[in-house]
């Protein structure tokens, strides 16, 4: 039997340990995937957590990134959203911060966790402790304090160096606009022009024996340096989109079910033809906005990812989803020729309701969680599915991954409309 390990790649990354569910037990990066990966099966490994872990996964998968400070990121995010129950740091909040130069009529610079208001967002950033402090670099050097005092000479900071001077009554606001571009272009930039400068300061503080600004300047260039290995790797979720689709998508072995239940749901809904192929529709949305929609086509219960289908909904600016379904089957089906055996609703009555009069030559079929019920022309009003057979395992497994596929899609929409 070939190693788990064997088939890793020793490129960076993340590995995905999972159960025999396709459970994600655990996340974890690597500089080298299967060198990490391969340290969890030595025999002198005494830590409980790992032999806990190794007698509960069943696979092991992986993305590749093209650095180590990507694979650190994508962890965080991903333990973020799936928490894993092995991965015990990085659960709670958000894992990131953003240094944000904001769109004001005052504009000033930020150290923010969320990328809610308008503006420059530098990041995101893993190392909270390295980012607070070229934060703080920045602002003391380029004096970016906003003052919310109001004293004719200007505040006990702004003699220190520190205020930007907006408590005067002669505040230059021309002056303040160019410290605070400065500040960016630090960012932006040559990092290996601003690194060198720093240095050139530190070589100053030496040779005039200020030992102690020299060490503050010190501390600021390593962690500069964090920063801009950071930037220069220009991290998105969305770059990763397809990667995380693949490796996180229901795995229910919807093949074999299929082909063991197929018959028995065509009998269960009254159809004269044998179900070959299926589609299954689901609408996705964040707090009413960011509304999209997918549908996925199984054949003979394998994904024919050809015929998978991604929309954004087009006629809707908050949420509805009954005109939302109506929208993105309307759209799947203006070529007639490309109609499946089954169509299959993640929802209710009203969702069904709502399509299939659009579908006069395919039949029509819903499934509402909860109470895992469906609705069809033959159960109008509903029948609760048992889960234990295999037909209730095949429709919810399908809607499951019609699930999934919508919440990817909708998840790469928003880091998109949101720069992440």
């Amino acid at each position: 039997m070939e190693s788990p390990i064997s088939t890793l790649p020793t490129a960076p990354g993340i590995y995905i340990f999972k159960d025999a569910h396709n459970t994600i037990l655990y996340i974890g990066k690597a500089k080298s995937i299967r060198k990490r990966v391969s340290s969890y099966f030595k025999k002198n490994n005494t830590d409980w957590k790992i032999h806990a872990l190794l007698q509960e996964y069943a696979t092991i998968d992986f993305i590749i990134t093209k650095n180590e400070t990507a694979a650190l990121l994508l962890e965080a995010q991903l333990i973020k959203d799936h928490t894993p129950k092995y991965n015990v740091l990085l659960r709670a909040g958000n894992p990131f911060l953003y240094i944000l130069f904001t769109n004001e009529e005052l504009p000033r610079i930020q150290l923010v966790r969320h990328k809610k208001q308008k503006g420059t967002y530098f990041g995101p950033f893993l190392q909270k402790a390295q980012t607070r402090s070229a934060f703080r670099y920045l602002m003391q050097t380029f004096r970016l304090t906003l003052c919310n005092k109001t004293i004719a000479n200007g505040c006990l900071d702004y003699h220190l160096g520190l205020c930007a001077g907006t408590c005067k009554t002669d505040f230059d606001k021309g002056d303040y606009l160019v410290r605070l571009q400065l500040a960016q272009d630090a960012l932006n930039s040559n990092s290996a022009a601003f690194l060198k400068t720093i240095k050139a300061k530190i070589d100053d503080y030496n040779q005039r024996l200020e030992f102690e600004k020299s060490k503050h300047l010190t501390e600021y260039l390593l962690n500069f340096d964090t920063i801009f290995t950071t930037l220069k790797t220009r991290f998105k979720m969305a770059t990763f989109e397809d990667a995380i689709m693949a490796v996180t998508a229901p795995k229910h072995h919807v093949s074999a079910l299929a082909q063991q239940a197929g018959p028995e749901l065509q009998q269960m809904l009254g159809l004269s033809t044998p179900i070959i192929s299926i589609d299954c529709f689901d609408i996705s949305h964040f707090q009413s906005s960011f509304l999209v929609g997918s549908c996925v086509r199984f054949t003979n219960g394998v994904p024919d990812k050809n015929k998978f289908r991604r929309f954004k909904i087009k006629s809707l600016t908050e949420q509805n989803d009954y005109a939302a379904l109506q929208e993105i089957v309307a759209r799947r089906y203006r070529d007639r020729t490309n109609l499946p055996d089954l169509v299959l609703i993640d929802g209710g009555k009203g969702q069904r309701n709502a399509v299939k009069h659009l579908l006069p030559e395919t039949p029509c079929i819903s499934l509402a969680k909860r109470e895992e019920t469906i609705y069809s022309d033959q159960y109008p009003e509903g029948v609760k599915i048992d889960t234990s057979t295999e037909i209730g395992r095949l429709l919810i497994a399908l809607r499951d991954y019609a699930h999934h596929f919508a919440i990817s899609f909708h998840r790469s929409k928003r880091l998109k409309n949101t720069g992440e």
